[in-house]
């Protein structure tokens, strides 16, 4: 098995278990995540010790600020950033940023499913109106304030790590089929 391999199944392996947290228990547990950034660190450092841990911290920067914006929104928990921080430090930016936007297409494949399955879509309208108008507004040269959402606004409460397992699987095995 090549180093490559054995970072890519040791990454799926730490997505899988996260995965099955959340689904099971909608939390992902942060000793899972920093055990596998530890991993991850010192895959980094034995497949490429010449370059440090440049991989490490840039695939980390890249899996957290490109994840950090929906958790200010309130668009996602906190170990969903978390463990797409993991991800960037077993991938490197590169693959990290694929991964990303892999996993925000099947987590809105999976949003869709959900809001339709449990009939809210219309609660979802209600909230994306409400959070869309006031920067239309600004946009056009109306000055209005954002109105944040009511505590109990959310349609649904989704298992995000799972839409995160799936980009990094398609991403990290796209080269062995």
């Amino acid at each position: 098995m090549s180093a490559k391999a054995l970072c890519d199944l040791l990454l799926l392996l730490f997505v899988t278990a996260a995965a099955v947290s959340d689904l099971a228990r909608r939390k992902i547990p942060n000793g899972w995540v920093l055990a596998g950034i530890a991993t991850a660190l010192g895959l980094q450092l034995w497949l490429s010790p010449e370059r440090l841990p440049l991989a490490w911290l840039g695939g980390m920067a890249t899996g957290f600020f490109l994840f950090l914006p929906l958790y200010v929104l309130r668009g996602m928990a906190a170990g969903d950033v978390k463990l797409m921080t993991m991800v960037g430090a077993f991938a490197g930016p590169w693959p990290a940023m694929l991964i990303c936007f892999t996993t925000f297409l099947f987590g809105g494949v999976m949003a869709v499913v959900m809001i339709l399955w449990q009939g809210s879509w219309r609660a979802c309208l209600r909230n994306m109106r409400q959070l869309l108008w006031p920067m239309i507004a600004r946009a056009a040269g109306v000055p209005l304030a954002p109105v944040p959402l009511a505590s109990h606004a959310s349609v649904g409460n989704m298992p995000y790590g799972l839409a995160i397992a799936l980009g990094a699987l398609v991403v990290q095995t796209h080269d062995y089929f």
